[in-house]
């Protein structure tokens, strides 16, 4: 009997023992966890610099080619945790996308997108902010672009550190305009240049939210408030379905094949409707068969903007890496010319290798860092179901065009964002336009209070006031940081 409560006791202890193990094996794990991120970036980072000096190795400037590199594979991975967001996060959002779907389409178009049609030449560093002859020699010029190159970084890593997407074109904007001042002065600067960017931190939001806004009117009006909403979708949804095929055909004409062949706004347009035109006939009768069986209500709807929904996120990923893969390359394929040229102030071509690092890098940053600001985006600010992002999706293509035929330069991020709180303020104001006209059958009725706007998630005024606060602070803050780290590298450096 002894022996038996004995053994008990021992086994006892070994459970208790094992169980302790259990839990430590179970923290460890998830302490670990938050560790592979950063853990895989450093290893990126660091194969990026070992790449450049198999490259540069026999050149006397290939150390400072190789920091450079890893400053570029820093700035890229910031780039896929941050912007990629706002091409995946409506469609995640609207439940159109798993999480995994959205990162596994996104990696795909977006190193699809810097690979074929990104890296076209630089005509002038960083979109004209400076003039590179104000540098006086290549080294200067070149530790100016490295500060440029971190501090963008580097600020955007805080931006999205606190869930607040910003524009990474500003980011790199501010860094090369703080480092130009901090290196020749503030006549340096081409200030009739960031004059319109500033202008874009305000169009550029406005545009996209007034053109989501009128397409949720459009399909409010003329769909969901129908009667028979089958019947109406089978009318328009194949327009809305051209419209957005003939937008994203222009869109794609003019900013993501550009270095393939250049094609002017005009011809964009032309062929962005012959395409409109033959995807609307197209389908017709795919919607048709598609509404075959549906209920006469709203969630029926949903089935029928799944699919574009879908190819428009793969196409805007697309452009976004042919377009904003520059902001982390840029600057460093100036720095690789300077270094092993001499000429700093000729147009600036990306090499393939320089190229490979910004599209692996955004791949990367996306899987590693990206369902943050996914998430944000496409559920934070406001609720999103697959006609809302759809609108989303949409504005994002027509706002480019209307700027390029304006001449603005606008932000991919702040377009996107912009729409986002164009549908959900669009949202806010219907549903009070209601309840008014339900007051003439119903006086009893109100309108919704805050914790009721809350609940509906119309738009949350918090994360709206966090992402203003961090679009208007991003150049100057980027611009602040750079011209420190440029005063930094000159002192320590010993550079005058």
């Amino acid at each position: 009997m002894d022996n038996e409560q004995g053994d008990n006791r021992h086994l006892e202890t070994l459970d208790r023992d094992l169980a302790r193990f259990s839990r430590l094996e179970q923290a460890t794990a998830l302490a670990g966890r938050p560790l592979v991120g950063p853990g895989v970036s450093i290893v990126f980072i660091a194969m990026a610099g070992i790449a450049a000096l198999l490259f540069f190795g026999s050149t006397s400037n290939a150390l400072i080619v190789a920091v450079a590199a890893c400053l570029g594979a820093y700035m890229a991975l910031n780039i896929g945790a941050n912007d990629v967001a706002n091409n995946m996060g409506p469609a995640v959002g609207a439940n159109a996308l798993t999480m995994g779907s959205a990162i596994a389409i996104a990696v795909v178009f977006e190193s699809a997108g810097a690979l074929i049609a990104g890296g076209d030449v630089v005509s002038t560093i960083a979109k004209g902010i400076i003039a590179p002859e104000s540098m006086g020699s290549a080294q200067v010029f070149i530790w100016a672009m490295m500060a440029a190159l971190l501090s963008a970084a580097l600020w955007v890593n805080l931006a999205t550190w606190v869930g607040a997407p910003v524009s990474t074109t500003h980011s790199v904007v501010g860094g090369v305009m703080g480092a130009g001042i901090a290196a020749a002065g503030f006549a340096a600067v081409n200030w009739p240049t960031m004059g319109k960017i500033a202008a874009s931190w305000v169009i550029s939001p406005v545009l996209g939210g007034l053109i989501a806004a009128m397409f949720l009117w459009l399909i409010k009006s003329r769909i969901i408030y129908r009667d028979d909403k089958i019947a109406a979708a089978r009318t328009w949804v194949p327009v809305l379905v051209g419209i957005m095929a003939g937008a994203f055909a222009s869109y794609l004409a003019l900013k993501g094949l550009k270095k393939i062949i250049k094609i002017d706004l005009t011809s964009a347009v032309m062929i962005g409707a012959a395409v409109g035109v033959l995807i609307w006939l197209v389908m017709i009768p795919i919607i048709k068969k598609q509404s075959i069986g549906l209920e006469n209500r709203n969630k029926s709807l949903k089935v029928l903007f799944g699919i574009p929904l879908i190819v428009s996120a793969a196409l805007l990923s697309f452009a976004h890496g042919a377009n904003d893969v520059a902001n982390a390359v840029g600057p460093l394929a100036a720095i690789v010319q300077a270094s092993s040229s001499g000429d700093f102030m000729a147009a600036v071509s990306i090499p393939f290798w320089v190229m490979v690092i910004g599209a692996f890098g955004i791949s990367f940053g996306l899987f590693l860092f990206g369902p943050k600001l996914i998430k944000m985006v496409g559920s934070q600010i406001t609720k999103l179901n697959p006609m809302r992002a759809y609108c989303v999706a949409l504005s994002a293509a027509i706002t480019v065009i209307v700027a390029s035929w304006l001449g603005l330069p606008v932000s991919s991020t702040h377009i996107a964002v912009g729409g986002v709180f164009g549908v959900g303020f669009f949202r806010e104001w219907d549903a009070e336009r209601r309840i008014r006209l339900a007051r003439q059958t119903m006086p009893d009725r109100t309108a919704y209070s805050p914790e009721e706007r809350r609940r509906r998630k119309l738009v949350r005024r918090s994360h709206f006031l966090t992402i203003i606060s961090a679009w208007i602070i991003t150049v100057p803050a980027a611009a602040l940081i750079s011209a420190g780290i440029f005063f930094a590298i000159i002192t320590l450096g010993g550079v005058s």
